[in-house]
């Protein structure tokens, strides 16, 4: 390691042109992981973060929570199958207003039992009493839209007038705020009249689900399939994989034109005795403290630049998560280094004497 210092003093400029192309790279995939995640929470977290391991859906609805429709009759068989493991959930999209105003918010309606354990953990205010009909629980991302506690809100469809009696947090269903309302708040606003959705089921209730007309997909299946879900996912996993692959080639890049810099003295310590073990573990050496320093600043950065972030940026990114992208970061760098050290190894001691001379 003292070659490997050695040379990192000596060279302070060119190794650290090297950190800075290192840090942008490390920040970028950090920041667009980050982003994959806040999205991926936003579009679906009111079903990510339930205790519902799995839905009763109706069997050609795709696994789409919105597309299924199940009758009174069926969600009273769900029901005194499992017990209380199994809670019926209404679904509805909708928009709405402040009475007597114009600005319009795309928001979801969940129907559920306030005593269920589909019911939204309250932040603040109080949670919903089982037979209130005008009242509903909101994410507190209703709040970006200028609602606060004890505002009244108008359903643009039926025109029904509802209170928010609470917030919680981390409940959005593709993109948009989940209010929270009781059966009897939910019929009034219903579209099509009679049934609900689905039955969410439970500690792993459902996994040997049997019932004619109706299907079981666990929370994962049912996540997959909220709309745009996956394809959003998809690209931005895509870029994450892509920026790994370019860091990579960058990498070797460098450190195989820094490598062929310095082939006659590579030659000469080959020479005099140096193994080629003892030059490779040096230029590992460099390519991982390099990466190390680069993923500190990069993590303080992005981590910096989070907490500035409004709250209207979908951004979720956890120490554990960046820690993953670290490692993975280094292993990229590692081998981005294999081309550097199939030269190290092929390095012919007289010729590079020679050369040298």
């Amino acid at each position: 390691m003292f070659l490997a210092l050695r040379e990192l003093k000596h060279a302070k400029l060119k190794f650290s042109l090297v950190v800075f192309i290192m840090v942008l790279i490390a920040w970028l995939v950090l920041f667009v992981t980050g982003l994959a995640n806040g999205l991926a929470s936003d579009n679906g977290s009111a079903i990510e973060t339930s205790k519902a391991t799995g839905f009763v859906l109706q069997k050609d609805s795709d696994n789409r929570l919105t597309r299924s429709s199940l009758s009174e009759e069926q969600v009273e068989s769900v029901e005194s199958k499992y017990g209380k493991d199994a809670a019926p959930l209404g679904i509805q999209m909708a928009t709405i207003t402040k009475p007597n105003a114009d600005q319009k918010t795309d928001i979801t309606f969940f129907a559920v039992d306030p005593d269920g354990f589909l019911a939204p953990q309250i932040s603040t205010g109080e949670k919903l009493a089982e037979q209130a009909e005008n009242e509903v629980v909101a994410d507190k991302k209703l709040q970006e839209s200028g609602y606060k506690l004890g505002d009244k809100l108008e359903d643009q469809m039926s025109g029904q007038i509802y209170t928010i009696t609470g917030f919680t947090e981390k409940q959005t269903y593709s993109h948009t705020p989940v209010l929270f309302t009781t059966f009897k708040g939910f019929e009034k606003i219903q579209q099509q009249k009679g049934g609900l959705n689905t039955v969410a089921l439970a500690n792993d209730k459902g996994a040997n689900f049997a019932e004619k007309g109706l299907v079981y997909a666990d929370s994962k299946e049912v996540l997959q399939n909220i709309p745009g879900y996956s394809e959003e996912q998809g690209s931005l996993l895509m870029m994450i994989a892509f920026l790994f692959v370019i860091a990579a080639f960058v990498l070797a890049a460098f450190f195989y034109v820094i490598t062929i810099q310095k082939m006659n003295q590579l030659g000469v310590l080959k020479a005099i005795g140096a193994k080629t073990s003892y030059l490779a573990k040096s230029i590992i050496f460099q390519v991982v403290f390099l990466a190390v320093v680069s993923l500190l600043i990069s993590n303080l950065l992005t981590f910096a630049v989070a907490a500035i972030l409004p709250n209207s940026m979908p951004f979720d990114l956890s120490p554990l998560t960046a820690l993953l992208c670290s490692g993975l970061f280094i292993l990229m760098a590692v081998l981005g280094s294999i081309l550097s050290l199939s030269r190290v190894v092929r390095v012919d001691a007289l010729e590079a004497i020679g050369r040298a001379n």
